[in-house]
């Protein structure tokens, strides 16, 4: 039987596990800043079409470093909503050099 995660506390370690390949690490944090330049701009210049850019840029990158570099499925397609507020714990903490930490609490 599957482990389920109920909380983000629970789901964070297995996320970070799904995470181990830097490149696929690299790839998310392009995607992830893509969305937020995406929000930004859509919000600045009131065009929705920066909101249906935002998701396709940003799994478009994740998924390419999921199925070429991880080689493993995407969290998203199960844990939508935990994939996507980890994906930003996970920018955090590539943004503040703190990801390193992280991994290593998993190892």
């Amino acid at each position: 039987m599957e482990k389920q995660y109920n909380t983000m506390k629970e789901f964070w370690p297995f996320y970070l596990g799904e995470h181990r390949n830097k490149v696929n690490r690299i790839l998310h944090f392009i995607g992830s800043t893509g969305v937020i330049a995406f929000a930004v701009c859509a919000a600045y210049f009131m065009d929705w079409r920066y909101l249906v850019a935002m998701p396709l840029f940003g799994y478009g990158f994740a998924w390419v470093g999921h199925f070429f570099f991880e080689k493993n499925r995407p969290a998203t397609f199960k844990y939508p909503f935990k994939s996507l507020g980890s994906d930003f714990v996970m920018y955090f903490y590539t943004w503040t050099g703190q990801i390193r930490r992280e991994l290593d609490k998993i190892s």
